[in-house]
């Protein structure tokens, strides 16, 4: 297959179409891009673009849940002036669901920055497999599957408690595995512990903020190595308007039941992956 190192207009588009519609649905968008590049010839992502990508489903998410990020954050404030006020801890996470919400992010987001930190270049170097990332979509599509038989619960964010976050925290460590959706980890971690459909997918999409924030932090350190200001504006803008679309699919999919469907995808795309990249 004839390679190529520069990203074009077009390619632009149709990637960060790639990522929008993956980013949020369980279906991998690290993968997905692993198998676009390959199939157009990308000898190897371009850090900036790929960043650039990230940033507009992250501008997506933020935007989808703009009202709880503004109550997360008025209501961090008030409790952290309760707190250093005097009052109790147990009766500032009652008062303010807010509060607590930060405080379950915050504690989820750590074991996700420490394997982030020690093992970046490690599931970096997958990125080069695609037949590894094929193998990794059908894991994916395993758990997926898996959802249908979890009984649903009414157990929401105040019930939660902060070893359940631990533990979602190290499943999106995990998703940085090229193939492991990172929203399929998240959610099905979270369905598994118990949680109630709705808050399992709003703390995945929320917990997600901080994680895409660092790695592109962390990504920055590499270096810019920059395609044209059309390819960027063009990935940004479809991977935004595309991710905030599919994140609004998935949200009311995960309401109802409907995970499972998506391993009927993942499998053949998986396979398909394997045997022929």
């Amino acid at each position: 297959m004839e390679t190529q190192s520069a990203v074009t207009p077009v390619m632009a588009m149709i990637l960060g179409a790639v990522q929008g519609l993956t980013e949020y649905l369980p279906v991998s968008s690290s993968g997905h891009l692993v198998i676009a590049q390959s199939l157009f010839g990308l000898t190897a992502p371009e850090l900036l673009f790929d960043i650039i990508l990230h940033l507009g489903t992250l501008t997506a998410v933020a935007w989808f849940y703009r009202k709880e990020l503004y109550e997360i954050i008025a209501h961090s404030w008030h409790g952290a002036r309760r707190l250093a006020g005097g009052a109790a801890w147990g009766a500032v996470m009652a008062e303010y669901p807010g509060f607590r919400w930060a405080w379950l992010i915050i504690v989820g987001s750590v074991p996700t920055g420490i394997i982030g930190v020690l093992f970046e270049k490690k599931f970096e170097e997958l990125f080069s497999a695609p037949g590894i990332v094929g193998a990794m979509l059908m894991v994916t599509a395993s758990f997926l599957y898996m959802t249908r038989w979890f009984n649903p619960t009414h157990r929401g964010i105040e019930g939660m408690r902060w070893w359940e976050a631990v533990l979602i925290g190290v499943a999106q460590g995990l998703a940085i595995t090229p193939g492991i959706s990172r929203s399929g980890a998240t959610i099905c971690a979270a369905l598994l512990l118990g949680l109630e459909r709705e808050t399992a997918a709003r703390y995945s999409f929320l917990l997600s903020i901080p994680a895409v924030a660092g790695a592109l932090v962390l990504g920055l350190r590499n270096g810019w190595h920059a395609p044209s200001m059309a390819a960027m504006g063009l990935g940004f803008t479809m991977s935004l308007a595309v991710g905030y679309a599919s994140l609004a699919l998935l949200v009311a999919m995960v309401k109802r039941g409907r995970l499972p469907w998506f391993s009927y995808y993942l499998f053949p795309v998986g396979a398909l992956a394997i045997f022929f990249l």
